[in-house]
């Protein structure tokens, strides 16, 4: 397969990566190109910006969720139909999982794709010295191709002259192009980094306008002839098969059933945080997905057989959600009737008795979840965790493993000791294990944002759910 591909990575995170390559992938658009967008690692805003950019939905290659083949062929299958695939990367280029490995990094990534890589560098008080630090990324793994250099807060034309030339001297590769440090660059952002682009306001003129910026500074012919010349990929994994079904294979696909199990998505301001490939993986299991809103919808869609409540920002929401209590008491109903029900990070906060916002205001939610949900000043948990369920739940039997991650500023308060704990969590980053999440029956929420293109049995599982839910009902 020939699909020409371009890295767009920094040397560490702040550096400008999300805003840059946005502004990349929608000068090509303009010009005609239809760019095919990702992000490496688990992130679920930065690619609502590229979509934005592109109108194309944007894919997380995520190797660590998802293992080398996973992403390899979801990413050859939807790359395929595009004149150019445009890869934002994740912190810094080498950063991962761990400390001497590149699992979850955007390298290997790189790597795997054998996709050329363009380096953002902030230059800002750097001159030759920005060759040195260039020069230690192209030596630090030979596998990994950087084939060209972007230069983040060039001061002045001399500065830019200095850096290109010691840069271009030393590492014997192009400076395909230069941002000024008082470019109006900047997208909007808040405790939990960027705001998501369901929340509107002027983000497609933002981006027009951050398109017509980089096209005065970065040379996109360059760019193209890197990314046309990246080498040629096997149409197939190229590998040895392991036999197992994987995503997109289609060898689950309805379970030899036309019987299909239409589920609820909650999609509005407030919940929007889902993997693509992994909608994708629940509509091979033979599900239909039906999106509502828990912020403007007074009730449930008619005829669901389940509900998916998604990550997002409910606290930002909260006066509204505790609000709306037709569509409150509609999940109540369904979830007191067997309805399988999940839920992840926002949509756990979401189905607690209440939320307690910054300032200690209590608003009421829910209610399936008996507890409080606290928010914090700081961090809560963050980061590549490991999910075994500690008890059958709707996507996953007792002992069941699963790869995730999570990133959140609230905490649950459970009601009492009979609390039933869905989840010992393993945190990747520190090898902590704590308790996390409720499960009970058909109810499964928690702070763990789970991957389903990662096991097909994970989606499996849950559309099952739903289908016995359905016919149970009939």
């Amino acid at each position: 397969m020939n699909i020409p591909r371009i890295m767009i990575a920094g040397t560490h995170s702040g550096v400008g990566k999300t805003t840059i390559t946005t502004a990349i992938m929608a000068a090509l658009a303009k010009k005609g190109f239809n760019v095919q967008p990702y992000k490496v690692g688990p992130d679920y805003i930065d690619p609502t910006y590229h979509t934005v950019a592109t109108a194309k939905r944007s894919r997380n290659l995520d190797t660590w969720m998802l293992g080398e083949e996973t992403v390899y062929r979801l990413f050859t299958g939807s790359a395929a139909a595009s004149d150019i695939a445009v890869i934002e990367g994740v912190m810094g280029l080498f950063d991962g999982s761990s400390a001497t490995g590149d699992e979850g990094s955007s390298a290997r990534v790189a790597k795997l794709l054998k996709c050329p890589v363009l380096l953002i560098v902030d230059v800002k008080s750097m001159a030759r010295s920005a060759a040195a630090l260039v020069s230690g990324f192209v030596n630090f793994d030979p596998e990994v191709k950087i084939a060209g250099v972007i230069l983040n807060r060039i001061g002045s034309e001399r500065h830019l002259r200095l850096v290109k030339e010691a840069v271009e001297t030393y590492c014997s590769i192009p400076v395909v192009g230069f941002i000024k440090k008082n470019a109006k660059l900047e997208l909007p952002s808040r405790h939990l980094g960027l705001v998501p682009t369901v929340e509107g306001g002027a983000l497609p003129d933002t981006v027009a306008a951050l398109a017509d910026e980089v096209g005065d500074g970065i040379d996109l012919d360059i760019l193209l002839k890197i990314a046309e010349l990246a080498e040629i990929m096997p149409s197939t994994w190229p590998v040895a098969d392991t036999g197992a079904p994987h995503p997109g294979s289609g060898e689950y696909r309805n379970n030899g059933t036309t019987d299909r199990a239409r589920i609820g998505i909650a999609w509005d301001e407030a919940f929007s945080f889902y993997y693509q490939d992994g909608l994708e993986a629940l509509k091979e299991q033979g599900a239909e997905l039906v999106r509502f809103s828990p912020l403007h919808d007074n009730g449930l869609p008619p005829g669901l057989d389940g509900i998916y409540i998604g990550g997002g920002f409910p606290e930002i929401f909260i006066g509204e959600l505790a609000a709306n209590s037709g569509i409150k008491t509609d999940i109540i109903t369904a979830g007191n009737a067997g309805m399988p029900i999940f839920a992840e990070c926002g949509g756990l906060m979401y189905l607690t008795r209440a939320i307690v916002d910054f300032d200690g205001r209590e608003y009421p939610m829910v209610g399936l979840v008996p507890g409080t949900c606290r928010m914090e000043k700081s961090l809560v948990g963050m980061g590549y965790i490991e999910a075994e369920s500690l008890t059958d739940n709707v996507i996953a039997s007792t002992g069941k493993k699963a790869k995730g991650h999570e990133f959140h500023y609230s905490r649950i308060i459970p009601d009492g000791p009979e609390f039933q704990y869905a989840f010992r969590l393993t945190r990747n980053r520190y090898r902590e294990t704590i308790l996390d999440g409720y499960a009970n029956q058909n109810i499964l929420a928690s702070y763990a944002h789970l991957h389903f293109a990662s096991d097909p049995g994970l989606a499996r599982r849950f559309v099952d759910n739903c289908r016995l839910y359905k016919n149970r009902c009939n």
